[in-house]
């Protein structure tokens, strides 16, 4: 019974993320947007091409070490540098390609999808803490790759990385360690990860709200 309300609560989610990338390509106002030479060396996907995946985006012009600048409603904002964001939680690169999609001068697409994902990941932590007291690793394992692929899409890559240990573990498999668990031990390595990727998330939500907050003021927060 307990499996059964957590599946009709999962199924209840808001769309994933990719879907709403999917979505937005398929509005009629978008045109195709070519990908940066110089990122030749990732996925040459269309970042507005019904075939996204998140693993295929690819930046147009960020790295990790250089400058950010961004436009808003008022125009450029000062340049950001990389070290102030949590380049050990945030992909930037990612995460610009969704910034990417905006239109108008405006952050509305990409706000959707950030504050949807928000909702998304309280929900699934919900889901996981429940399917962990009734020890249901099918369901975790579900719910893991689930968050793992709305993570990935936003450039989360913390709880990307810890969604998917929480995927396998549940899979009963330890795939660092290429060796197969018991159900006790996988239980066990779950356990202590559901809190670390709560972590993990806090850190990321706290920073993109910020972003939104400085550089979409005129949004809701």
């Amino acid at each position: 019974m307990a499996s059964d309300t957590l599946n009709a609560r999962h199924q209840s989610l808001p769309p994933t993320l990719e879907e709403l990338t999917v979505s937005r390509a398929r509005l009629p106002s978008v045109e195709p947007t070519t990908v940066n030479e110089a990122s030749s060396s990732n996925a040459a996907a269309r970042v507005r091409s019904t075939s996204i995946e998140p693993e295929a985006l690819t930046p147009r012009a960020v790295t990790p070490a250089s400058q950010l600048r961004r436009e808003t409603r008022s125009g450029l904002v000062e340049p950001t540098s990389s070290s102030q964001t949590p380049l050990d939680t945030i992909d930037m690169e990612t995460f610009q390609q969704i910034l990417d999609l905006d239109e108008d001068g405006t952050r509305e697409f990409s706000r959707g999808m950030t504050w949807a994902y928000f909702s998304q990941v309280s929900s699934t932590f919900d889901d996981m803490d429940r399917a962990f007291e009734i020890k249901d690793l099918a369901k975790l394992s579900h719910l893991g790759h689930f968050l793992k692929g709305s993570s990935a899409a936003l450039g989360v890559s913390k709880v990307q990385a810890s969604c998917e240990k929480i995927q396998h573990y549940g899979q009963l498999r330890d795939e660092e360690e290429s060796i197969d668990l018991t159900s006790e031990v996988a239980l066990e390595k779950i356990e202590p990860l559901l809190e670390t990727v709560k972590d993990e998330y806090a850190v990321a939500e706290k920073w993109m709200k910020k972003w939104y907050l400085e550089n979409d003021p005129d949004g809701e927060n």
